[in-house]
């Protein structure tokens, strides 16, 4: 499925969804504003190791080389010349210094409940597709309140390829029992858009951290600001209508 990235984008791909019958979220950056996070335990890890001679990385280059990314392909990423083994461990103590952030600050995406509202008041199947380690994702889900929002729990490395490859979403999708042609997607990575694009899906790219054209560039249908954006809510009136006709 092919979308431009135009201002009509939003009504065409949803209301030839119809009837719609799955919605899928992203979690990191797309329930929840986690990516900060990430970024300071990334930030300071790195720091007590001497990485880059000593110089903290910056946001920019958090951006490129590990927002969205795989926990496999980060660790390739930052330490090419390290043991496999001793690379992994590092990004398995940093997602621990994640986890004990999270639990003490972790804010959803602006009318997030308000979205899973209209989500669940249709009966539509919903599912989470990520990237990040089961026990990150389960965390946020449960300190977010919907643990018992989400029928199906997708992770990228329990899967054969990770995002940015379709496998995820592929997955949720026969767990689900939906199809592509009836469910989009909510991301805010370019990995991620790319993944659910590449599995015929239109993607909602939410303009959370990541650079608007990087989103756009990875085929995002549209970009919203956060589940509040009279855009989206828009195309999800136009749907209604269409449903209902």
């Amino acid at each position: 499925m092919s979308i431009s990235p135009d201002s009509h984008a939003p009504e065409s791909s949803l209301t030839r969804l119809a009837p719609v019958e799955a919605v899928l979220f992203d979690v990191d950056g797309t329930l929840c504003d986690s990516d900060p996070l990430h970024y300071y335990a990334f930030r300071e890890m790195l720091l007590e190791i001497g990485y880059n001679n000593g110089v903290p990385v910056d946001e920019e280059f958090f951006i490129k080389n590990i927002a969205g990314r795989h926990n496999d392909d980060i660790a390739s990423i930052l330490f090419p010349d390290w043991d496999h083994e001793k690379a992994i461990k590092f990004v398995d103590d940093k997602e621990a210094m994640f986890r004990r952030l999270v639990s003490k600050e972790l804010k959803p995406i602006e009318g997030l409940h308000k979205l899973c509202k209209w989500v669940e008041d249709r009966g539509l199947k919903r599912a989470a597709v990520t990237n990040a380690p089961r026990l990150n994702a389960e965390l946020m889900i449960s300190m977010l309140g919907l643990t018992d929002f989400f029928q199906v729990v997708v992770v990228g490395s329990e899967c054969e390829r990770a995002k940015p490859f379709p496998d995820p979403y592929l997955k949720a999708l026969k767990e689900l029992k939906a199809s592509a042609e009836h469910s989009f997607v909510f991301e805010d990575s370019a990995s991620g858009i790319k993944a659910g694009v590449a599995a015929g899906m239109p993607v909602f790219g939410l303009t959370t951290r990541n650079p608007e054209k990087s989103l756009l560039e990875a085929g995002a249908s549209f970009l919203i600001k956060d589940y509040e954006d009279p855009k989206l809510w828009m195309s999800l009136e136009e749907l209604n209508r269409v449903q209902q006709s």
